[in-house]
């Protein structure tokens, strides 16, 4: 399963999500984030994609949750994401060919734009709570199958 990362940015009670232009998770509202290359580190990622796809350097990221995903019909997408939120960057968020940056308060999210499974952990994350989850998407690839979730204390990395 391969590791990849997501973050947000979180300031003054809202959120910033990316709409995904193209690749996975095209035409969805998301935490902006991507696959971790060979050699790098989980952190490391999070940062050079959140330069890359929204044009920001963020000084300290919190690790707030570990998401277990599995796709039954299409195996080759199963990923492990770790999620992020910071509170502090340098730059203003931007447009890239990835993505599209958009405000949002954090008691108002675009569920019904986003993956079925954000509802049931991002707005703990939001809250500030460490989450550990398991997701099995079913044979649309969009709906879950089966799921569990739990708040932990931390993470081991």
């Amino acid at each position: 399963m391969r590791n990849t990362t997501l973050c947000f940015l979180v300031r003054n009670g809202r959120v910033l999500l990316g709409m995904k232009k193209r690749g996975f998770g095209a035409g969805k509202w998301n935490g902006i984030g991507g696959k971790v290359k060979d050699g790098e580190g989980i952190g490391q990622a999070a940062m050079r994609e959140l330069e890359e796809e929204c044009g920001v350097s963020a000084g300290r990221l919190e690790k707030l949750a570990e998401l277990d995903f599995f796709f039954t019909q299409r195996p080759e997408w199963d990923q492990k994401v770790h999620v992020f939120i910071a509170r502090e960057w340098d730059g203003e968020p931007s447009e890239t060919e990835e993505m599209r940056p958009g405000w949002f308060s954090s008691d108002e999210l675009p569920f019904h734009s986003m993956w079925q499974d954000d509802p049931h952990w991002l707005p703990l994350v939001l809250e500030g709570k460490k989450v550990r989850a398991r997701f099995v998407f079913g044979e649309d690839n969009e709906s879950i199958a089966d799921m569990d979730l739990s708040e932990v204390q931390g993470f081991a990395d």
